[in-house]
């Protein structure tokens, strides 16, 4: 059985390996949120930033993309995942079942935000768009994060109503 990981965030342009097949999918029952404070890689912890986490949201979807890891590279890229996924204990690792575009289901690992973690966070739009603008982490700008997932979620033809908000009101902040 094949090595599939669910991408909705930074992982749809950034996954860390080269996906042997990549396609098109959704996770019922949970939604794409700016639900997690970001300590490490998008913030500090004197500055907080926003990344994405998989947030349980009952009769909710989330669409991205599902990449299936070569067999030869499955050790080394769930070590990588989890190194970078799982830096804070804020994501747990769980196993989801997907529904491809062609109405096709496949298991994939996710990594899912921990509600009870103290980096969980529900933000209006406004303190999201404030935060995101003015984060800094060690993987560079919360901007960059956000500008990256939006377009390449654009690209995939999938609409994000919140992301579109975010997008507009932080480039109005930052003048960008």
């Amino acid at each position: 059985m094949s090595l599939w990981v669910f991408g909705y965030g930074s992982l749809l342009w950034n996954p860390g390996f080269t996906p042997a097949q990549s396609v098109k999918a959704c996770l019922h029952d949970y939604h794409r949120s700016f639900c997690m404070l970001s300590i490490h890689h998008r913030g500090s912890e004197e500055e907080p930033g926003l990344v994405l986490a998989l947030d349980a949201a009952p009769g909710g979807r989330c669409t991205g993309m599902a990449f299936q890891v070569a067999p030869e590279e499955e050790t080394k890229v769930l070590a990588e995942l989890r190194e970078r996924e799982l830096i804070s204990s804020a994501y747990f690792e769980q196993e989801v079942d997907l529904v491809t575009d062609g109405g096709d289901t496949l298991r994939a690992l996710a990594y899912i935000i921990d509600p009870h973690h103290v980096q969980y966070c529900q933000y209006d739009l406004e303190k999201q768009a404030q935060m995101i603008a003015s984060a800094v982490g060690g993987r560079g700008p919360n901007t960059e994060y956000l500008f990256n997932t939006a377009a390449h979620l654009t690209q995939l033809g999938i609409r994000d109503n919140d992301m579109a908000w975010l997008v507009d009101r932080v480039r109005a902040l930052t003048a960008t």
